[in-house]
C-alpha cells in the first residue's frame, strides 16, 4: 500500500481546462471559420470571441498541466514533497509533545512532522470542503497507515476559529492555507499562534502577497513586540524550495516561510 497525497493541481481541473479549450476550438471552427454563418458583423464577433477563448484555454491548459507535473509526488520535480519535507525540517518536539498542522489536506505535512518526531503526537485539522473534494479524513488516515505512522490524529476544524485552548501545542505548522481564506489573514495567523505554548515554535508557509496579507514585515515586528523571538520571514523562492523563475510562472513568487518561537 502506497500513500496517496494527491496533487495540489487536481487532475480533474486539468482535464476540464482541456475540455473547455476543445469546445471553444470547435465553436471557433463551426461559427467563426465555416460557412455556416454568412460573413458579417455577427460572424466577425463570434470569430474573435471563440478565437480568444481557444487561445486562453490553450495557455491555461498548458499552465495547469505543467503545474500538475511539477507538483506530482510520482514525477521528477516532486515540488510538493520538497516543500513538505522542508517545512517539517523546522519542527522539533519534546518527548510527549504535541504539534498541530492547520489545513492538513491529504495529511502529508502532518505525517512528515510525525515521522521526524516519533515520540510526540501530531494533529492535522482541515475543513475538507467541497472545493477540495478529493481530500478527506479517511484519505489522511490511510496515508498515515501506508507510511507506518501511528502518532498522528486527524479531525475536522476551521483555521478561522480553532477548537483548541490557548497554549495547547509545542509546535504549529501550515502550508499554503491562509491565502485561500477570505478576510483578515493576519488575524488567522494570530488565531493559530494562540494555540502555541510558551517556548513553542511555528513554521507557516504561504504566499504572503501584500494584496492578501498586507505588510508582513509590520506583522513580523508586531510578533516581536508581543514577545515572540527569532521571528523570520524567509523567502522560499531563492532556491530553498524553488527557483525565482519557477515561482514566477507558477504564480508563487511571494512564497515564504514564517518561523519563530513564542
Amino acid at each position: 500500500m502506497k500513500p496517496d497525497y494527491k496533487n495540489w493541481m487536481p487532475k480533474g481541473m486539468v482535464w476540464t481546462a482541456f475540455a473547455a479549450t476543445a469546445v471553444f476550438f470547435i465553436l471557433f471552427i463551426v461559427f467563426g471559420v465555416s460557412g455556416l454563418i454568412k460573413p458579417g458583423t455577427l460572424k466577425t464577433v463570434l470569430f474573435i470571441i471563440f478565437l480568444l477563448g481557444t487561445i486562453t484555454g490553450i495557455i491555461s491548459s498548458v499552465w495547469m498541466a505543467l503545474m500538475y507535473r511539477a507538483f506530482s509526488y510520482n514525477g521528477k520535480r516532486k515540488l510538493s514533497k520538497h516543500v513538505i519535507e522542508g517545512i517539517a525540517g523546522y519542527v522539533s518536539l519534546p518527548e510527549g509533545g504535541r504539534g498541530l498542522d492547520v489545513g492538513c489536506g491529504s495529511g502529508a505535512l502532518t505525517i512528515a512532522c510525525a515521522k521526524r518526531n516519533p515520540k510526540s503526537e501530531f494533529i492535522g485539522i482541515d475543513r475538507w470542503g467541497k472545493e477540495y473534494a478529493s481530500y478527506n479524513k479517511p484519505l489522511c488516515e490511510n496515508n498515515a497507515k501506508a507510511e507506518g505512522v501511528t502518532n498522528v490524529k486527524f479531525t475536522q476544524g476551521n483555521a478561522v476559529k480553532l477548537d483548541f485552548a490557548d497554549e495547547s501545542f509545542d509546535a504549529v505548522v501550515s502550508n499554503y492555507v491562509y491565502h485561500n481564506i477570505p478576510g483578515d489573514r493576519q488575524k488567522y495567523l494570530l488565531e493559530t499562534l494562540r494555540t502555541l505554548k510558551k517556548g513553542g515554535s511555528f513554521a507557516i508557509h504561504d504566499t504572503f502577497s501584500k494584496s492578501k496579507y498586507g505588510e508582513m514585515q509590520v506583522f513580523v515586528k508586531k510578533l516581536k513586540d508581543m514577545g515572540y523571538t527569532e521571528v523570520r520571514l524567509i523567502s522560499t523562492t531563492d532556491g530553498m524550495f524553488m527557483k525565482k523563475s519557477e515561482s514566477g510562472w507558477m504564480g508563487l513568487s511571494n512564497s515564504a516561510l514564517l518561523t519563530g518561537i513564542k
